[in-house]
């Protein structure tokens, strides 16, 4: 069983890395959800086997990944309004679509701060070596 859930994390941990640097570099709205969908896999695998970890350090990461779930959700609400008021005709110069974009602007520019400094301080390494993968 150990083994199983060093190879199914490892393999989301992996998945993670591939999705933070895809969101640092585009921020487009997939690469958002992506990076949602990433993040929530690899906390429940962390919860799931954190019993089978050496320690408690996947505790924070999973407080770690959820400062980062957070950010990623200013910027995905955002995209999620921009679509609906879209499909409900709002010109693209109207005021709230124009505030929106400002909104989802200042969250990506959060969430960049926070994917480029979990990037530099080689938290996917440190994590796998506390992981013990």
């Amino acid at each position: 069983m150990r083994d199983f859930a060093r190879q199914q994390t490892a393999t989301l941990l992996h998945k993670l890395v591939v999705q933070v640097n895809r969101a640092a570099r585009s921020g487009d709205p997939d690469s958002i959800h992506d990076l949602r969908v990433a993040i929530r896999r690899l906390s429940r695998c962390l919860r799931v086997f954190g019993q089978l970890y050496p320690g408690h350090g996947w505790k924070k990461m999973r407080r770690r990944l959820k400062e980062i779930l957070d950010a990623c959700a200013g910027v995905r609400d955002r995209d999620i309004a921009l679509e609906l008021l879209a499909k409900a005709g709002f010109p693209a110069g109207s005021i709230v679509v124009r505030r929106l974009y400002r909104e989802r602007g200042e969250a990506l520019a959060e969430l960049t701060v926070l994917l480029r400094r979990w990037k530099s301080q080689g938290t996917s390494r440190k994590w796998s070596a506390q992981l013990g993968l």
